[in-house]
């Protein structure tokens, strides 16, 4: 963990220390260089024995002393030059004194002692000198990121230099905000909870589905609270080394004592926190050995006054009851998806950003986007401001943002992909066999678009969206539900024959399969079975979970799937006397799809009202049309909102 210095400080100290310790051992190795090299130097030029007796026969030589290795002389010039000797030379004399040259004899040199010792000892001083430098780092700590610090925390001061945020830039989830900020107060004026006997928490859990603003809310309260704020990953405590994170775990808490009072802010806790035991066998791995830890520092023998730990997780679920308890986190704050009024407050934020148009309503993008996230809606002003700047415009309009929120419920459009006459027609007949439906079906939601473009992984869907945000669903929905999604099935069954239907509803029936057996096995909607749960389903805010079947017989077991069956077939039989009824709306509907590929929900109404459809652009559309001969459709998936309601249903 970083004190309140420069986190860079450390580094900068081992990286100062290594090159003093280098530029050390390069000067001993220049040293012992220099030495060795001066006596070579004094010697001249090296030349050999044959070439030295040839110079002297041709009187160039002015003087030689003969060693017992090696001649050196002068030439006439008085250059030097040196030779080693052949041994056993007896000519080598006569021939100097018969040239007049003078000679001399030199004794033996001896290696010098001081370079002897230090080529003996050079090896040790460079060992010595290594292990001074490692002891001195692990003295210092070393630092999370020095050679020695593995077993050091890696949270990091959080400064303002990373962007201060503040409440302020909050919206949406109030109440949560709210929890958080008596945190904050507690911190700036203890005197005022102290004086009634209160204690200031010792942690807070966030929890909600991802995109909410868990990590938001942490950097605001680092941003008001004016004490030290570290910030740490769940999954920087566990490495390879054993022990290293419940190293780490201590680590991280002498330095928050250090700093007291401070805040600590683990995210993702979920990935050191989860359930002891469910390991093979039970051991005690290395994560367990971390959340045992965790656990005494948090609240264990030695109170841990002036620390409070925040954490963020979207799956509570698997955390284990000791880390839940108060005394460790007193509060659970959830972090909800935003209602209508927090998604438009949400908005207005990310829009101060944006040059906006004067008809953009950030209440009517609200009213339009239900369960999205703050980070869904962050998402789609940046979509609508890209989409602005590619078509080369100065201010975001409001047909930058619907187009930007279809590209995030639906998908970016696939206009390049090439389909057949009959692969359109056949996708025409499907989606608008869904509206026909669905716009006949009262407790149905309304329709918002319809498209047969190829969209993500559809090749055509219809968009439905809800006039309010929805908390529950009733029994009259949920059959309505059933009815729109067996609408393009049963579309392509009384336009184009048995033999023709396609593969473009399995998604509409697994989505079917998956509403009725909820309403049997968890919602107790059998009036065969009763209100009893048959299902037992473990969910956290990550939208799926496993369902484990409960203890039953295999009479009971039939008796769940034959409901299914039933409640599936209503469905069926709902939209098939619907679309009989209309078929002449299917026909006109189909139609239009085909000429405008995109209708909005009104221009549904209109032509299931009037049998017609007058575009400003002067085009329209003629009420009689015949079927034509369908393609079997590729399977293609489809999108899911809320309660698993599908948004959109498409082939």
């Amino acid at each position: 963990m970083n004190d309140d210095q420069d986190p860079n400080t450390n580094q900068n100290g081992w990286m100062k220390n290594m090159l003093i310790w280098a530029g050390v051992i390069i000067g001993l190795l220049v040293v012992v260089s220099l030495i060795d090299t001066r006596g070579s130097a004094d010697r001249g030029s090296s030349i050999s024995y044959s070439t030295f007796r040839d110079r002297v026969s041709d009187g160039q030589v002015k003087s030689v002393t003969i060693s017992p290795d090696r001649v050196t002389g002068t030439y006439v010039n008085d250059e030097q030059f040196s030779a080693v000797r052949v041994e056993n030379d007896p000519s080598l004399i006569p021939l100097l004194e018969e040239k007049g040259i003078d000679y001399s004899g030199k004794a033996e040199e001896q290696p010098s002692l001081l370079m002897y010792i230090l080529l003996q000892s050079l090896p040790f001083i460079l060992i010595i000198t290594i292990a001074f430098f490692v002891l001195r780092q692990v003295q210092k700590g070393g630092g999370a990121s020095g050679a020695m610090g593995f077993g050091k925390s890696k949270a990091k001061l959080l400064t303002e230099k990373s962007g201060k945020v503040t409440f302020q830039d909050v919206a949406g989830i109030d109440e949560a905000r709210e929890e958080l900020q008596e945190i904050v107060e507690f911190l700036r004026d203890p005197s005022k909870f102290a004086r009634l006997g209160g204690q200031i928490p010792k942690g807070a859990l966030l929890v909600g589905s991802p995109g909410t603003g868990k990590t938001l809310l942490a950097r605001a309260i680092a941003g008001e609270a004016g004490v030290p704020f570290f910030t740490i990953s769940g999954s920087d405590f566990v490495e390879m080394f054993v022990g290293v994170g419940a190293s780490r775990v201590r680590d991280m808490f002498e330095q928050a004592k250090k700093n007291a009072p401070c805040i600590v802010f683990i995210d993702e806790i979920d990935a050191v926190g989860r359930h002891r035991g469910s390991g093979l066998g039970n051991s005690n791995d290395e994560r367990e050995q971390t959340l045992n830890q965790l656990l005494v520092e948090m609240d264990g023998f030695e109170a841990n006054e002036g620390i409070i730990i925040i954490a963020a997780t979207n799956r509570p679920d698997v955390l284990d009851p000791a880390l839940l308890r108060p005394g460790r986190f007193d509060r659970q704050v959830v972090v909800p998806v935003p209602d209508i009024e927090g998604r438009e407050k949400i908005l207005q934020v990310h829009m101060k950003k944006v040059p906006l148009a004067p008809d953009v309503n950030a209440r009517t993008i609200a009213r339009g986007t239900p369960g999205f996230s703050g980070a869904d809606l962050a998402n789609l002003v940046n979509e609508a401001a890209l989409l602005a700047a590619r078509r080369g415009k100065r201010l975001v309009a409001m047909s930058e943002f619907e187009a930007a929120k279809d590209k995030v419920m639906m998908g970016a459009e696939r206009k390049s992909m090439v389909m057949t006459e009959d692969e359109k027609r056949m996708t025409a007949y499907h989606e608008a066999g869904h509206a026909i439906v669905a716009v006949h079906e009262e407790a149905s939601d309304p329709i918002h678009k319809a498209t047969i473009i190829p969209r993500g992984r559809a090749l055509g869907m219809v968009m439905r969206l809800p006039e309010r945000d929805v908390y529950s669903y009733h029994r009259d929905k949920m059959y309505a539900n059933l009815a729109v999604s067996m609408g393009g099935r049963v579309a392509e069954e009384v336009i184009f024959g048995y033999d023709k239907v396609s593969s473009g509803a399995s998604g509409d029936i697994q989505y079917a399969t998956k509403l009725a057996r909820d309403m049997v096995t968890k919602w107790g909607m059998s009036d065969e079975l009763g209100p009893l749960q048959y299902e037992e389903q473990s969910e956290g805010y990550l939208g799926y979970g496993q369902s484990q079947r409960m203890m039953m017989s295999d009479d009971t077991a039939r008796k769940i799937d034959a409901e299914i069956r039933k409640i599936v077939d209503q469905g069926y039989d709902r939209a098939k006397a619907v679309l009989s009824e209309h078929v002449d709306q299917l026909h006109t509907l189909a139609q239009a799809l085909l000429e405008f590929e995109t209708l909005s929900g009104d221009e549904i109404q209109e032509i299931i009202a009037t049998g017609k459809l007058d575009r400003p652009d002067g085009k329209s559309i003629k009420p009689d049309v015949a079927p034509g001969i369908g393609a079997v459709i590729p399977r293609a998936g489809k999108r899911k909102g809320p309660f698993h309601d599908p948004k959109p249903q498409g082939a």
